[in-house]
């Protein structure tokens, strides 16, 4: 199969939903395929949401576009991703930031992510376990922050690991179904725009949903 051909297929589908030719082009360069078991190779590069075990799934494409476009990343900023998955939007994030810190609750997914990103030669992401405190504290405060996965709301202990003007890419709703919220933190309150509805499997940490 022709990857670097049905990658460019699927960019093309999107027309100009996605402005930003920086993502566009981020997006271009990371070969989701990678990034799947070998079964599902093949499906790397329909627009959705894939199994990759635990329960835990990659996002779909355009989702990915959609909220790293929402960062509004330039080059030099330090993004926190809550959720690393299979690694597939870390590395995104990675084409367009100075430093990702990603954080993620279950092991073999982090391991087998920081293989992947290892062997795609990233050297601007660091990986680490949940902690007990929700996102990474001990590195804040952050540019941006990308959470892949569903909160009840939006924990305003995540809007305190903003540095001003930072902005926060979050689904938040029921385990189910989801808006995509993105809050820009300022010094006198907080910016709130409601992006659309989405589906993302649910935000197990302290502040979030308990795991059943």
């Amino acid at each position: 199969m022709d990857f670097e051909a049905a990658r460019a297929r699927l960019i093309g589908m999107w027309g100009t939903e996605i402005k930003d030719e920086r993502v566009l082009a981020a997006m271009a360069r990371v070969p989701r395929e990678r990034f799947l078991p070998p079964e599902d190779q093949s499906l790397a590069y329909e627009d959705r949401p894939l199994p990759i075990g635990q329960d835990q799934t990659i996002s779909q494409p355009f989702i990915v576009a959609m909220m790293t476009e929402a960062l509004e990343l330039t080059g030099g900023e330090k993004v926190l991703e809550i959720g690393t998955g299979s690694g597939y939007q870390t590395a995104v994030l990675a084409e367009l930031a100075r430093l990702v810190v990603t954080v993620e609750r279950l092991p073999a997914l982090a391991e087998a992510a920081r293989r992947i990103l290892g062997s795609l030669g990233y050297t601007n992401i660091i990986t680490h376990l949940a902690g007990e405190s929700l996102g990474w504290p001990q590195d804040a405060p952050y540019d941006a922050i990308l959470v892949t996965a569903g909160a009840p709301r939006v924990p305003p202990e995540l809007i305190d690991q903003l540095a001003i003007g930072g902005r926060l890419v979050i689904p938040a709703g029921s385990r189910y179904e989801q808006e995509l919220y993105k809050i820009i933190r300022h010094e006198t309150g907080n910016e709130v725009h409601d992006l659309g509805g989405c589906r993302f499997v649910p935000l197990i940490a302290k502040g979030a949903w308990e795991e059943n």
